[in-house]
């Protein structure tokens, strides 16, 4: 079953479809931050999601956009959660040529991010790559799951962004596959 969020406020509008366990994942991002973009279709792709994604901001800068489309990517992996027991614990270590990323979730029902991502250039392309830690922490908050991205090398900005958001992705596979026992100790799900 889909997960359906929408935003629109005077900065944003974004609508997203969600589906963490898919027969045959689709991604389809159009949103005017091409980076972003990019990000989460990797972010959909390697957690075997099908994610559609509409989204516009603000002229000011992709702040507003980048923020506001974690909250609702959150808020949809949320209400993902609820729907069976699943392992709740996920984790990858990725490297992408030079750069070795370790990111790992536990879907807690508590939201917390812990990032070390040393970006060496300010920008890619544009793209201001400390919104990186904002997209991720807003996720981490809406999503009420716990968070850790570290990077162990980097060889570039770019190759940070995308082993970052591919090792998320397949941590979050790992966490939302069903349980085969008790996730927690306390005997709840969440």
């Amino acid at each position: 079953m889909v997960t359906e969020r929408q935003r629109k406020t005077k900065e944003t509008e974004i609508t997203l479809l969600l589906d963490t366990a898919p027969e045959s994942p689709a991604v389809d991002v159009d949103i005017d931050c091409g980076f972003m973009g990019h990000m989460l279709t990797l972010l959909a792709h390697h957690g075997r999601w099908s994610l559609t994604v509409r989204g516009r901001g603000d002229d000011a800068d992709d702040h507003h956009l980048v923020e506001d489309l974690a909250i609702v990517l959150g808020s949809a992996l949320l209400e993902e959660t609820k729907k069976t027991a699943r392992t709740r614990y996920g984790w990858c270590a990725l490297p992408m040529d030079g750069t070795l990323v370790l990111a790992s979730v536990d879907i807690s029902g508590r939201g917390s991010y812990s990032g070390d991502l040393p970006f060496p250039v300010a920008t890619c392309r544009g793209f201001d790559l400390e919104l990186i830690d904002e997209f991720f922490r807003a996720l981490a908050r809406e999503a009420r799951t716990t968070i850790h991205i570290r990077a162990l090398a980097v060889d570039n900005g770019h190759h940070l962004a995308e082993a970052a958001f591919k090792g998320l992705g397949r941590a979050f596979r790992q966490a939302l596959s069903p349980a085969d026992d008790e996730p927690s100790s306390k005997g709840s799900w969440l």
